[in-house]
């Protein structure tokens, strides 16, 4: 259904009427793949000191799960399996990936909407200038702290146009390709509240790192998740 809409679309505008939507959808996945595999790397191996690719390989199953079902909360009970199997205590695991699901959301409160900001005030025709991006920077900084861990990223791309005096008719703009954009926003989100509690981990010293070290060579079970569930109870 959508495709037919978007033919109907293309066959009475012309192929321009996609091609500004097609260069934000690359922009948002060029830079949410900077976070994801050069400033998660580097805090991984400067601050943790493990292999970032050992991290990639044991956190794959919330990661494919946040890439599918776009909500953070709904992979929350993997993710925070993931993490466990990546070393991290269970019981810090526990109250960090939930904390994390609302409060560490770089990809969507953190470059979509500063892409978005941009992406408004240039189909607007509207000039941007030191002010602008600083309010920008600071919205999806305190942004990414107060968002909910659920599909799309709409309140907070509202509120940054708003601070900045941008038309908030600019949201209906990036509405058709939302879905497209919130799988890689969601992934970097799930893959960023792994990342903290390694980090955190490492850096007090109970950090697991021989289960760290293996956790992508076993493989991913239900079991996993519930193991995880049920060892605060027993504790």
């Amino acid at each position: 259904g959508v495709l037919g809409l978007i033919g109907k679309s293309v066959s009475q505008y012309g192929w321009d009427l996609l091609k500004p939507l097609a260069t934000f959808t690359v922009d948002v996945y060029v830079g949410c793949a900077i976070v994801l595999f050069v400033v998660y790397p580097i805090l991984l191996s400067v601050v943790a000191k493990v292999n970032p690719v050992r991290f990639f390989t044991g956190a794959w199953p919330a990661l494919q799960l946040a890439f599918f079902t776009r909500s953070s909360v709904g992979t929350m009970p993997v993710t925070e399996a993931v993490t466990t199997r990546l070393g991290v205590p269970s019981t810090y695991a526990s109250f960090a990936v939930p904390l994390g699901a609302t409060t560490k959301m770089d990809g969507c409160a953190g470059v979509y909407p500063a892409l978005g900001a941009i992406f408004v005030a240039n189909a607007y025709g509207i000039q941007l200038g030191f002010k602008e991006y600083l309010l920008i920077v600071i919205c999806s900084v305190i942004g990414s702290s107060a968002t909910a861990g659920l599909t799309g990223a709409l309140v907070m791309l509202t509120l940054t146009l708003t601070t900045i005096g941008l038309p908030l008719e600019g949201v209906a703009l990036l509405l058709a390709i939302d879905p497209i954009l919130d799988m890689m926003r969601t992934l970097t989100n799930v893959a960023g509240q792994a990342v903290v509690p390694i980090l955190v981990s490492a850096s007090e010293k109970t950090l697991d790192r021989e289960k760290f070290e293996t956790a992508g060579s076993k493989e991913f079970s239900l079991d996993d998740v519930l193991t995880v569930d049920e060892e605060p109870q027993a504790a």
